[in-house]
Parts: structure tokens; sequence; C-alpha cells
């Protein structure tokens, strides 16, 4: 840890205030680099020098200081960190006016110097985690031990097994999202402290990557839990006025470098589902966030989107595409989509017999409902 400008200004400005003589703060080079007279800016203080040397306080008399280059009279404290003097505080007076205030203006000097250095291991910790999530995320050249190496240097445990999600930020109504947005989503994401892995996308700046710590049986991952911890986050997220967000949970892949497959299915899962609720899940979304890969040019694509384009055209009143949607989210079963639409099961089967025609596909075997299906989420997706 060193002196720096800004460090030696909260000093003298803090002390000042205080103690109501002029402070000075010299480097490990004993210049002057704070002083509440700033003309003395710069200046090598011989006091200092003496005082570094020799790890002592040095008392000045107006007789010594004639003697001193850069030196007034006062009293000049080592500034300790660590057990090393990395500095002096000197304040200006007549020793046997300014010596009482001596231990004092050292102690708030020595305050604000571990203040700055637990900020700037905070803040160097910060950094080193993010780069770690992007290492682990971006299929990284650096081997499992590396990487382990690096998490135990920020006391990470990555033998936990996780999941990666990305959280998007959205803002309400015609809000501009800022920095102070996504840094105030960062910090609900890492407090409470629940191990959590956080770093901005690459790709969004208003997306978060989190790599989740998550509990396994048998291999398994269970979203039971998941869904009670997102739920309390969210109920957070709604206080906030300028943004709301989409949360995108990835698959769970064993092993570190299945983080990065991991983190491609949530913002797979992220792009496929933008109008599909606040938090998805890629095992609850598979086949739409495979059929995303599909480019909207390709033969396929179109051909796929052909069944649910008839029976649209041929359905002006909306009965159908209703019917069906009913269908699909009841896993197929007749008695509960007759239950969810209030409908006699022979009304359904006219219906499905009509959506038979309109498609060109048999719903009752498995590939023209498969067909079918498939051609209802390329349309899901687009509306």
């Amino acid at each position: 840890m060193q002196l720096n400008t800004m460090i030696a200004r909260q000093i003298v400005e803090r002390t000042m205030k205080i103690i109501g003589h002029s402070v000075n703060v010299m480097d490990e080079r004993g210049l002057i680099i704070g002083s509440g007279d700033p003309s003395r800016l710069h200046q090598r203080h011989e006091g200092a020098l003496l005082t570094l040397a020799e790890n002592r306080i040095v008392e000045i008399d107006e007789a010594t200081s004639n003697s001193l280059k850069g030196v007034k009279p006062g009293i000049n404290l080592p500034v300790m960190f660590n057990n090393k003097a990395i500095g002096v505080v000197g304040i200006s007076g007549l020793p046997d006016q300014v010596r009482n205030y001596g231990e004092l203006v050292k102690m708030t000097a020595e305050l604000i110097v571990e203040q700055a250095a637990f900020i700037s291991q905070m803040q160097w910790d910060k950094r080193h985690r993010e780069e770690l999530v992007l290492q682990l995320i971006n299929e990284s050249e650096l081997n499992n031990q590396q990487l382990l190496s690096i998490a135990r240097g920020l006391d990470l445990d990555l033998e936990q097994p996780r999941v990666a999600a990305v959280v998007k930020l959205l803002p309400r109504d015609a809000e501009t999202l800022s920095l102070e947005h996504l840094q105030s989503m960062v910090h609900m994401l890492e407090n409470p402290e629940r191990d959590n892995l956080v770093g901005i996308s690459s790709v969004s700046r208003h997306e978060i990557v989190v790599l989740k710590p998550i509990t396994t049986e048998h291999g398994e991952w269970s979203q039971q839990s998941e869904h009670k911890k997102v739920k309390k986050l969210l109920k957070r997220i709604s206080d906030q006025k300028s943004f709301h967000v989409q949360i995108a949970y990835g698959g769970y892949f064993p092993s570190l470098k299945g983080l990065s497959r991991s983190y491609q299915t949530a913002s797979a899962t992220l792009a496929a589902g933008q109008h599909q609720g606040s938090v998805l899940f890629y095992e609850n979304h598979t086949l739409p966030v495979l059929l995303s890969a599909m480019p909207d040019n390709d033969w396929r694509t179109r051909q796929l989107h052909e069944p649910m384009l008839a029976l649209i055209k041929n359905d002006t009143r909306g009965t159908l595409t209703k019917t069906l949607i009913a269908f699909f989210d009841q896993n197929c079963d007749l008695v509960q989509t007759c239950e969810s639409l209030h409908i006699h099961r022979n009304t359904l089967r006219y219906r499905l017999q009509q959506i038979n025609q309109a498609t060109s596909l048999n719903i009752n075997q498995l590939e023209g409902k498969t067909l079918l299906y498939l051609s209802f989420l390329k349309w899901q997706q687009n509306t």
C-alpha cells in the first residue's frame, strides 16, 4: 500500500477540521503530497526523511527548522500499514502546542489508509471475479487447474456445482438505463452473500451473468429451490422504479468446462423467450431454443412456418388457433383441454378435425402432431 495524493488530501481535510493546525502528508520519498499550505506541495521534507529512516516521532523546534530544508516547526509521525512505515504525517506549530494532537492525527491517518486499502482490495477482487466469470463462460484456454488456482486466490469454491443465469435489465416506461442501475442490480445479486459469481456481460451492457451455486441430487439439478430464491429476488427488484428484469437459467452441465455451455443455453433461452415471462429455464424451453438457431431465410424455417400460416389464414375468428394453443398447453390431453376451454369433448374433436384440414397435417398421428407443434413454436417466437 502506498500513500497517494487522494488519500493525503483526505487525511489533511479530516484532521484539520479537528485540530485547527496545518497538516502535511509526506510519501515514502519524503515529498509533501498533501498540505494545509498548498505552497508547500511537492517539496522534499527533510524532517519526514529522518522520521522514515529512524521510524520514530521527530519533533522540530524553530532552531532546528532553520537547519533543515523544506521544514517548519512541528511534529512528524510515521504512518504505519502492516507494520511498515509508508509515509509521514506532520503537524505545523511549536512542538509544545501540537504534541497532544500527534497520536490523534496519526491514528486518523492510519484509519484512512486502512479504509483505502480495504476498498482497493475489494475493487481488485471484484475485477478479478468478473474476469474469472468471463474466462469460465467463454471457453477459456486456461486448464482446470489454472482456473481453480485463480479461484482459490479469490477465496472461491469452483468445485461447487453451478449453473449460469443471464439477467437482462429492461427500462420501465421511457426510462434510460444507466451504469447506476446496472450497479444496483449487481449489488442485489451479490447481497446477501450466496456465493454468486457475478460479471457484466461482454455481449450487452444491459445484461449480467451470474454463475449460481446449486444443489444436485444423483447428478441432477432440481429447479424447485431456485424458484423460491428467484421469487424473493423479483420481490426486491419490484421496488425499483426505473427497471425490471428478465432472467434466463441455462442447463446444468457438470465440470468447469460445462459452465460455458450452461451460459450458452441461458443466453439462447433469453433470446428465444423474450415475450415468455420474467423467469425462463432452458429445460422448459429446450425446443424453442433449438429452433431459434435456424435462420429465418432458411428453407427449413419457411417450411416449418407453413402449417401455422395456413391455419391462421383459414381461422378468421381465431377459434382454431385459441384451441390449438390450449391443446398444446395441456400437453395434448383432451380432457384437460376441454376443461380449460369450457367446451364439450365433441366440440374439441370437431375443431381438431378443422385444424387437420387447414394445415394438411394429421394431429392424431405422431409425425403430424410433431410437425404442427414445431410450426406452432416457430410461430409463437415471431408473435
